[in-house]
């Protein structure tokens, strides 16, 4: 069963996927990527949920009704190529717990279908398009599950076409072809939501079947810094204590009127249970990045070029603040929308438009919600004075980095030795010395691979402290072994150049 991302303690803790065999029969593959999609339509309703004194509800049955028919079970699989294997002697076999792989017979392979994982979906059009986690259609090492398959709420099965996944805000959208009009749920707006909402989180945790449990919204706007979807993420979760388990990712946080304000992605967990601690998508985010997934089969997100860091107490006083809110400048990228303004490191900036920004993952959010090419205006404290400047955003995944990537030994990779404002912005350890990533392009070799804020300690069993350095250890036409950092944790990468 595919699982919440899971995270004990809530620093951080690699994500668990539980697996589960299917019993469902799989029928025929589907193509995964449709070449063509319709506009979505879905229904939002944007009224405010209401505080109503009275009489205290004593069922929401009704509600539920209306929204549960909207919420589906995503299972998948993907095709492995496996040894034939040999018996093991029955004398053998007891002491077998479980049956360790032998070796192939003969060198004969064959290819079988492996069940991945059981998540859950939400129908947001009638027409056919459900939203879900990226995680949920993710297969092993980094594919995209093989087959895809919905199951909906009358127990009809269909194979899912994959629209599009963004890994970076963990939202993926599938589509399935139908000859009647589906129970499509409807959306709430998710900036409207307070804390002490009450709220439902549907799915089907454990395949145990589409279930409801019920709790309030415990906080809203909570980034991780990456802690929870990994580096170069944009979280800004809907916090809940509405019991979340294995098998709800994908699926509905709906309000007390049965519309949707979020999809189900993440528990804080020591047991992989629920303790309380949940994350969802705030629907307004999954709204955004589906329509964009939808239209064009990639999220454009704009780009500042710019290493924001929080500001602490003691580094308020030295610059002169009353307050720590805001994004302090570490560093301006060259060529950068950021330094074409005029922006400068030591500056912090405290406003984009008319959006107030109390900390780097903050203004790293906002900014990659506005389109590449807009013009925004940046507000910003220098010296104790306050200045507006008119900023154009770039693109995330446009010429800047394409730039920096073309100077890089890795095609598509910006890199740049650790430093103090490296250190600074992304909560680098001292003791982490390296190359940092700094972005990936789109069209790279390496996005499976590589992802922003890790920092290449070694290449080839060799300490690299520069760019020239890791130029230097990589081999051409051979397997090249990089020893990385990510979030306190250390592997290897291992790719053909």
């Amino acid at each position: 069963m595919f699982c919440p991302f899971l995270l004990y303690p809530i620093t951080y803790l690699p994500m668990k996927i539980a697996t589960c065999f299917s019993l469902i029969s799989l029928l025929a593959f589907a193509p995964l990527f449709a070449d063509e999609h319709s506009p979505l339509n879905a229904t939002v309703d944007s009224q405010p949920i209401q505080a109503q004194a009275g009489k205290p509800l004593v069922s929401y049955a009704d509600v539920l009704e209306q929204a549960t028919p909207s919420v589906v079970t995503v299972y998948t699989s993907q095709i492995v190529t496996v040894g034939q294997r040999q018996r093991l002697p029955d004398f053998l076999r007891q002491f077998a717990q479980p049956v360790p792989q032998m070796e192939p017979n003969s060198g004969s392979t064959r290819e079988r279908k492996a069940p991945l994982g059981v998540g859950s979906g939400v129908i947001i059009s009638s027409d056919g398009y459900i939203v879900t986690n990226h995680h949920v259609v993710q297969g092993m090492r980094g594919r995209q599950a093989d087959e895809i398959r919905v199951r909906l709420n009358d127990n009809s099965e269909y194979v899912a076409t994959l629209v599009g996944s963004d890994s970076k805000t963990d939202v993926a959208v599938l589509k399935i072809d139908v000859d009647a009009p589906l129970p499509a749920i409807t959306l709430a707006d998710s900036e409207l939501i307070r804390v002490g909402d009450i709220v439902f989180a549907i799915g089907n945790p454990l395949d145990v079947g589409l279930t409801a449990t019920q709790g309030i919204v415990s906080a809203t706007g909570r980034n991780r810094k990456g802690e929870i979807l990994g580096p170069g993420s944009y979280e800004n979760f809907i916090q809940t204590d509405a019991p979340i388990n294995l098998g709800n990712s994908g699926g509905a946080l709906v309000d007390a009127w049965g519309r949707l304000i979020g999809i189900n992605t993440a528990i804080v967990s020591g047991s992989g249970g629920s303790i309380g601690i949940g994350f969802a998508i705030p629907v307004n985010m999954v709204l955004n990045v589906a329509t964009n997934l939808i239209d064009s089969g990639e999220v454009p997100r704009g780009m500042l070029g710019l290493f924001p860091g929080d500001l602490t107490r003691d580094m308020a006083d030295a610059f002169g603040l009353d307050s720590t809110r805001g994004a302090l400048v570490n560093q301006v990228q060259e060529d950068s929308p950021a330094e074409s303004a005029g922006v400068r490191h030591g500056d912090i900036i405290v406003k984009v438009d008319d959006t107030e920004i109390d900390s780097a993952a903050q203004l790293r959010l906002v900014v990659s919600q506005i389109l590449p090419g807009t013009e925004v205006e940046l507000t910003l404290i220098r010296m104790g004075e306050t200045l507006v400047l008119p900023v154009t955003l770039g693109s995330l995944n446009g010429k800047l980095a394409n730039k920096v990537g073309a100077q890089s030994p890795l095609e598509g990779v910006a890199l740049r030795p650790v430093d103090a404002a490296a250190r600074s912005s992304f909560s680098i350890p001292e003791e982490i010395e390296g190359v940092m990533v700094v972005a990936v392009a789109g069209d790279s070799p390496f996005v499976e691979k590589l992802d922003p804020q890790m920092v290449l300690l070694e290449v080839n069993g060799e300490a690299v402290e520069s760019v020239a350095d890791v130029e230097r250890q990589l081999v051409e036409g051979s397997q090249n072994r990089l020893y990385v950092w990510a979030k306190g944790t250390k592997g290897f990468i291992v790719f053909k150049l």
